[in-house]
């Protein structure tokens, strides 16, 4: 698949056409941070361009929802709702979910050579113009294994309570957490429908006491669709994978993944 090479802001802190994603003359210090920011990353400069022009005008969402006020009811479960609707909303597009400027925003993703096999995971976190990179890997393990335990390794570098969005291109995360299949099947003693028992329990409990201690918004991203941080995740967790000397996945290779911790 060809890489971007040119970025188009629409809304921004300075909307135009950018040949690159990083550095203080990159799109990214454009978006970050600034509310309901839009834009995407292209092959070509003519793309880019069109794009550009098609989408500079257009009202952003928060203008379009000061049209009408919300119930009573809906501003109450606002917050609690949250995280089940973001995992049926299409964030194909980089613009789509964009948080406020005072959240947090993380971008995970992790993989594997054979599933299983040698593992790995990058983070990208970011806080308005503070920006962050984490990766780490295991000699062996699954794909899953690893989509975890970048939001794991994530929240773990958080000491104090945040309101956070991770975007993660993993299905199985997003809709583990989002529509409440994780906390289900703790509540069953671990087991899916069927009695069948649910895999990966030691990360996903972690997961869910970690997720406790924030307010964490949970959102799909669609990988390698020309989001730049979700493609930076990738290129980290495959520099980690490919490490010599990788550590073991301890419960993985002790078969302790379904078992409760």
């Amino acid at each position: 698949m060809a890489k971007n090479k040119f970025y188009a802001v629409a809304r921004g802190f300075k909307p135009g056409i950018y040949d690159s994603w990083y550095g203080g003359d990159g799109a990214q210090v454009q978006v970050n941070g600034f509310p309901d920011a839009h834009f995407q990353g292209f092959v070509t400069r003519a793309e880019a361009e069109e794009w550009f022009v098609k989408n500079k005008n257009r009202p952003s969402s928060s203008s379009k929802k000061k049209k009408t006020k919300p119930l009573k009811s809906e501003t109450v479960t606002q917050v609690k709702s949250a995280s089940k609707k973001a995992g049926s909303e299409d964030s194909s597009s980089p613009t789509k979910g964009i948080p406020n400027p005072r959240k947090i925003v993380i971008y995970t993703d992790g993989g594997c050579f054979m599933n299983p096999g040698p593992g790995g995971y990058g983070i990208v976190c970011v806080k308005g113009k503070i920006r962050k990179e984490y990766s780490g890997g295991f000699r062996k393990t699954t794909n899953n294994r690893m989509e975890l335990m970048a939001c794991i390794v994530a929240l773990k570098t958080l000491r104090a309570k945040h309101a956070i969005t991770i975007f993660s291109d993993s299905k199985y995360v997003v809709d583990g957490i989002s529509k409440g299949w994780a906390e289900k099947w703790q509540a069953n003693d671990w087991k899916r429908a069927g009695q069948e028992k649910a895999e990966n329990v030691d990360l996903w409990s972690e997961l869910l006491k970690l997720c406790d201690k924030h307010t964490v918004d949970f959102q799909w991203v669609k990988g390698h669709a020309g989001n730049p941080e979700n493609e930076r995740c990738d290129k980290l967790a495959m520099a980690a994978m490919s490490k010599k000397g990788l550590p073991p996945d301890s419960n993985y290779e002790a078969g302790k993944t379904k078992i409760s911790p």
